[in-house]
């Protein structure tokens, strides 16, 4: 069986960025960009005020003292461009508006008091205070996001602030899903003795969409070999990743191994030292990369969440395509079975500072409501045999607003 880390080592050099296309820009959002966006403006466009306040010259506040200075005029955001500031007075200006000429500090309304037309200042800031000038931010010509950058509401913000309407990304993959097994019915179809859902299907189309793909499901392929393999071909030529769920192993009924081999799927490996989901397949053909996930469907969506979506991360551009792990304390013990590294469910809470995890009552790999309300997949080492309640553990987030990302895979 090879590692995670081996696995991951082998699968991620054929999972390439896709090319490009040009998206309008709340389109853009959770796309990676695939050029340089460069500034065409300055931000800020004009020097601006960064309070409500008076625009005043520091000497000429300095000199003022006790006497005051007479205001003159206003700035307001939007209004008409001000006129410059005569010598030794005031003008009242407000967050936003354009400084005027000749003046260099703007003094809080708050330290200040008018007293017969005449602008007391109980405390003068110093020269240049509460100024934003011209291009601080970004000044035209910068870099303003690179390529690479995962584009969110902070980006978006940043985009439409210098007048960016659309932009290049990386185009999403299409990703076939192709359940397998006579056992297998759709929602809404007759409970037949000895069949189940397909709860698979839905899962993965969900996590697919969830890493940023456009998941195109197939109809479910019973066990027969010329099924499996006319779907197949379906998916290869429509599809820049195919998953396959169900008949990875050895079984009489597992036919996916032999289905990839007779449509030309080159196999580069099959078994993985983790647990869940040891029965992973890997292969490609076309440049096209195929993944067998086991058919339990915990094994399905655990594979998925450490094989597929920092592969499909990838196709997407992305340049921290794995999740950031974190440390986490165990609220009870764990015992474990030497030579695989298994990812057990849990649910997280902070409490004193600490991180606690608290594993799901069920780890069967067939127990979808162990996949229900989970935040963490905790990873036991490959050789211990028992954690004892208070260890710390890494732990993959599934959620990676809270953790982040990387750019190498969290796996020794």
């Amino acid at each position: 069986m090879k590692t995670i880390a081996a696995a991951l080592a082998e699968m991620m050099p054929h999972f390439e960025p896709l090319g490009a296309e040009r998206r309008q820009l709340l389109a853009a959002q959770g796309a990676v960009l695939a050029e340089d966006v460069i500034a065409g403006i300055d931000l800020p466009g004009f020097d601006n005020s960064a309070m409500d306040g008076y625009a005043v010259r520091h000497a000429d506040a300095t000199e003022a003292g006790a006497t005051g200075l007479p205001v003159a005029g206003e700035s307001r955001a939007g209004g008409p461009p001000p006129g410059p500031l005569s010598p030794a007075t005031a003008m009242r200006i407000f967050t936003g508006a354009p400084m005027p000429d000749g003046a260099d500090t703007v003094v809080m309304v708050e330290q200040t008091e008018l007293v017969a037309g005449r602008l007391r200042i109980a405390r003068l800031p110093d020269a240049g205070s509460f100024i934003r000038r011209r291009g601080d931010d970004l000044g035209a010509g910068a870099v303003a996001l690179a390529l690479g950058s995962r584009i969110g509401s902070g980006e978006i913000g940043l985009l439409a602030g210098l007048g960016v309407g659309a932009v290049s990304v990386y185009r999403r993959p299409r990703v076939a899903i192709l359940a397998t097994g006579d056992e297998l019915r759709d929602i809404g179809q007759t409970r037949e003795p000895g069949t189940i859902v397909n709860s698979n299907t839905y899962a993965l189309a969900a996590m697919v969409r969830e890493a940023g793909a456009e998941p195109q499901v197939l109809p479910t392929a019973n066990d027969d070999l010329e099924v499996i393999k006319a779907s197949l071909r379906q998916a290869l030529t429509a599809a820049d990743l195919v998953l396959t769920t169900g008949g990875v192993s050895v079984g009489a009924y597992d036919l996916v191994a032999e289905a990839y081999a007779q449509v030309g799927v080159v196999s580069h490996f099959w078994k993985v030292a983790i647990k869940p989901g040891k029965p992973l397949r890997f292969g490609s053909c076309g440049g096209v990369p195929v993944v067998g996930l086991p058919g339990n469907p915990v094994s399905a969506m655990v594979t998925f969440e450490v094989f597929v979506r920092p592969g499909i991360r990838r196709m997407l551009g992305d340049l921290r395509p794995y999740r950031q792990p974190v440390t986490v304390e165990l609220t009870q013990a764990l015992f474990h079975d030497p030579g695989r590294l298994e990812l057990v469910r849990a649910r997280l809470r902070h409490e004193a500072g600490r991180l606690l995890a608290e594993p799901h009552p069920r780890q069967g790999s067939g127990s979808l409501p162990s996949m229900s309300g989970v935040d963490a997949l905790v990873m036991v080492p490959t050789d211990c045999t028992r954690v004892a309640a208070g260890e710390k553990l890494s732990a993959l987030l599934l959620s990676e607003a809270a953790a982040g990302s990387r750019a190498t895979p969290p796996f020794a």
